[in-house]
This record gives structure tokens, C-alpha cells and sequence, in this order.
């Protein structure tokens, strides 16, 4: 019986998902039974005559299609261009993704252009939200990627971002260019 509630809370909640936090407490059980109910409703989902698959995505468990049924939901949905992600908007989750939480001064600064519009697109579709205020002179707004941004890149959490390999060491040329830039005119 708690199976198929289980079933039925997840499928209402749709792509928002639930926290085992909030099965544990819905279905009045133990975090192992809870464990337990996800686990062997899972194992059900994995029958070939079955649609839907169980995930855990962006800390959340959530329902979703299988991906050999792919192609018949291709069929019944147009792909919608505007769901797709601009290069720019790329960049700006990226830099936010690896430098969370950071300003939109410190985007701007890494990217070289401003990026003030594309992070309230970014909010809008709730890919990055505000993770608290600078204390940089103005108290900025610091922002953070979504378990939506983690379920939009099918990601379980940010550690399986890929690593970034840093240079060991500027040559000479590049350590003259860095502090002629910011060396004080005298």
C-alpha cells in the first residue's frame, strides 16, 4: 500500500521531486523503511512493460521516462528551440557552478562583458537562485546553481561537475602582462 502512495506522491510532485526527508515524514515511516519503499519501488520500475523510471537527481527522487522509449516521445513533442541553453548562458551557469556563490561583478569580471540579463534569465528558470549578500561595498547579491540546474545537466550533486585542470604556473610573459595591469602608476 505505501508502494503505490509513494507512486502517487511522486508522480504529483512531477520534475520538483521529493527529499527522502519529506517521504519519511508524508509516509509516517523510519529512514530505512523509506530506503527500503524507494529501493523496491525502483526494482518494480525496471520491468520492461513499464513507462516511467525512479532517479535521484539534484538531491530529489523523482519519476521519469526511460530513455529507450525516447524516440515515441520525440513523436507526440515538438523539441522546443527555447529550451535550450545559449552559449552565453552556458558560460554564465558554468562560471556560477564552479565559483558558487559569486556576484554578478565577479561574472562580469571572468567573462569580460556584462551578465546582469542573463542571470535574471538564469533566475527566471530557476536554474540558479541568491545564496545570501556580498560583503564587497554595496552587500551585492551572491548567487548559486538549483538542484534544477542539477537536474537540468543530470547531475546528482555539484562534485560530479567535471574537474577543471589549472595551470601550474604563469610563464614569464604572462607575469609581466598581470602586474603591468595592475601595477600603480608612479
Amino acid at each position: 500500500m505505501k508502494q503505490g502512495i509513494l507512486e502517487g506522491l511522486l508522480f504529483v510532485t512531477g520534475e520538483d521531486g521529493l527529499i527522502l526527508e519529506d517521504i519519511e515524514k508524508l509516509l509516517e515511516v523510519s529512514k530505512e523503511e523509506a530506503l527500503d519503499l524507494i529501493n523496491e519501488y525502483k526494482i518494480s520500475l525496471e520491468d520492461e512493460k513499464r513507462g516511467l523510471k525512479l532517479v535521484y537527481l539534484g538531491n530529489k527522487y523523482k519519476l521519469t521516462t526511460k530513455e529507450e522509449h525516447k524516440s515515441y516521445y520525440e513523436l507526440l513533442v515538438d523539441k522546443v528551440v527555447s529550451s535550450t541553453l545559449s552559449q552565453s548562458a552556458l558560460e554564465v551557469l558554468a562560471i556560477i557552478a564552479y565559483n558558487n556563490p559569486i556576484t554578478v561583478g565577479g561574472i562580469d569580471e571572468i567573462r569580460g562583458v556584462s551578465s546582469r540579463d542573463m542571470v535574471r534569465k538564469l533566475l527566471f528558470r530557476g536554474l540558479i537562485d541568491v545564496a545570501g549578500k556580498s560583503d564587497l561595498p554595496g552587500k551585492p547579491m551572491l548567487y548559486k546553481i538549483t538542484d534544477k540546474f542539477l537536474d537540468y545537466f543530470n547531475l546528482s550533486s555539484i562534485d560530479e561537475l567535471p574537474k577543471i585542470e589549472m595551470p601550474q604556473e604563469m610563464g614569464d610573459e604572462e607575469k609581466d602582462l598581470f602586474m603591468s595591469k595592475y601595477k600603480e602608476s608612479e
